[in-house]
């Protein structure tokens, strides 16, 4: 399994002979910077924002996932779990986030979109084990560092790659990946082109933050 990222909370997870999933595309007129080419037989959407789902930037035939559900396409179970809201300023309703755990053949990936508070331990344990968590650490809408620090905590995913963070080019006012990584214990951490998982058995023991270049 492969995992690319796409600026902000947009990720591409491959698998060979089996299905592409691109989470959260995003309009590069919101956020400020340019996802580049996207290709995917399953797009996931974690709410209902141009920040998160510009179903547009996705060149080709794909199947939407906008909700909460258990889904197959092509070989990978996704499930979608309601998690949170992200509060409307001046509104009485909330836009709802969803939580994807995506399992390709054993190996999960759970998006956490635009989770903005600590999930109770039922919500926990509804997710299942997850290996990777993509996780939303630029406060805001979203979690902050030490939020999003408790939150790994009650996962314990083997890796972590943070996402929705402050960019130099982003027009969003998010913090910065610096704030989270020295919430980690962390000084430095170096850049990865993508990040490849061949089995389970690869997987590290501990957590471990991996931070990924974007892939334009």
């Amino acid at each position: 399994m492969e995992i690319t990222w796409h600026g902000h909370s947009c990720f591409r997870i491959t698998e060979r002979g089996m299905a592409s999933v691109v989470t959260d595309p995003y309009d590069p007129a919101v956020v400020g910077i340019d996802p580049g080419k996207l290709r995917a037989d399953v797009v996931t959407v974690s709410c209902d924002h141009p920040a998160h789902n510009h179903l547009e930037a996705i060149r080709g035939k794909t199947f939407e996932i906008n909700g909460p559900g258990e889904y197959e396409i092509g070989g990978v179970f996704i499930t979608g779990v309601r998690i949170n809201g992200r509060s409307r300023k001046a509104a009485d309703d909330a836009v709802h986030n969803t939580v994807y755990v995506i399992d390709y053949s054993g190996l999960t990936v759970a998006h956490l979109g635009e989770l903005n508070s600590m999930p109770s331990q039922t919500e926990v344990e509804g997710l299942g084990e997850v290996n990777v968590a993509l996780v939303p650490i630029g406060g805001d809408t979203s979690l902050n560092a030490a939020k999003a620090a408790e939150v790994i905590s009650l996962l314990e995913p083997n890796i972590v790659i943070p996402m929705h963070y402050g960019m130099s080019k982003s027009l969003l006012k998010l913090d910065p990946l610096s704030k989270f990584l020295k919430e980690m214990g962390l000084t430095t951490v170096e850049t990865e082109q993508s990040i490849k998982i061949q089995s389970r058995a690869s997987l590290p023991e501990e957590i471990r933050v991996m931070v990924l270049d974007l892939s334009l």
